[in-house]
């Protein structure tokens, strides 16, 4: 493989692993706060994908204007489904959250069977997709990737902000560390859950509109995107959005080497990577540090 070859993977597989950074956002903050792993996340992801897809055909809308409707249609599910539900769970023991969100999983897998079939759909990007920006003779860079890389650091940066310099960081680092204690200080530990959740399924609108306008969604997808998120999490480490930033980013530059390797192997050299890590180095390469 010559220079320019080797730059086109790296680049390739950055872009790649910053969509998975986006999808894996929400998984981390409900992880941090919570304790929860939500084995639906990525069925809400397909879920927003095909609420766009549906805006897009339906309204005649773009997809940017659609985020403007699903974003807030999923930070309001994320709300509910945590105020209404996942607050029964929570316990020391993970197993009924696991469970509940797998009845979430598969209910929402038989909706979207019922309501668009098995068929694969894309979002109409309206040509943003085959754009590009030429970087040198033979190599370039979509602008639609480039777009969701920015989206996806900018999510990053504006997470780890809020977790850790706001107030409602604070309140939900605190019922994090003692929900009891949290308690006695005057914390609603249900809002704060449910405000936690309502982030982290909101930004799954964005991820969600991404995924169909860059390549298909089908109602099946969704445990895929999920093991492509939590691989992202554990190889950046739990704690650290900026970990998990940098964990989807490898990920994706292990997929894009396996590609490039041989078409069957993409797949396989993530996983490898994700297991690489975890016998080596198992809080992830990037744990949680302080601020």
């Amino acid at each position: 493989m010559d220079l320019l070859g080797i730059a086109d993977t790296l680049i390739q597989g950055i872009l790649l692993g910053s969509l998975y950074a986006l999808f894996a956002l929400g998984l981390s903050l409900m992880f941090g706060v919570m304790r929860i792993v939500n084995t639906a996340h990525g069925d809400l992801v397909v879920l927003a994908g095909f609420g766009g897809f549906f805006l897009t055909r339906v309204a005649g809308i773009g997809p940017f204007t659609a985020m403007l409707a699903i974003v807030p249609l999923a930070f309001s599910l994320g709300y509910a489904l945590q105020r209404f539900v996942l607050n029964r769970t929570l316990s020391r023991d993970p197993l009924p959250s696991l469970v509940v969100t797998f009845g979430v999983s598969i209910i929402i897998q038989n909706l979207l069977l019922q309501g668009f079939s098995a068929d694969t759909r894309s979002i109409d990007a309206g040509g943003l997709e085959t754009e590009s920006i030429a970087l040198a003779p033979g190599l370039s860079i979509g602008v639609l990737p480039l777009i969701i890389f920015a989206t996806a650091l900018a999510a990053s940066a504006g997470f780890q902000w809020l977790f850790g310099r706001t107030r409602l960081g604070r309140a939900f680092r605190a019922t994090s560390d003692d929900g009891e204690a949290a308690l006695l200080m005057g914390i609603d530990n249900h809002h704060v859950y449910a405000l936690a959740t309502a982030l982290a399924i909101g930004i799954l609108g964005i991820a969600g509109i991404f995924q169909g306008m860059r390549t298909t969604l089908a109602p099946t997808d969704g445990p895929a995107q999920l093991i492509y998120a939590f691989e992202s999490v554990i190889i950046g480490g739990m704690g650290s959005f900026w970990g998990t930033f940098l964990g989807g980013l490898i990920l994706g530059v292990a997929q894009a080497i396996g590609f490039r390797i041989d078409p069957g192997w993409g797949i396989l050299v993530g996983h490898l990577v994700f297991v690489a890590v975890l016998v080596v180095r198992p809080q992830g390469l990037f744990p949680k540090t302080a601020g």
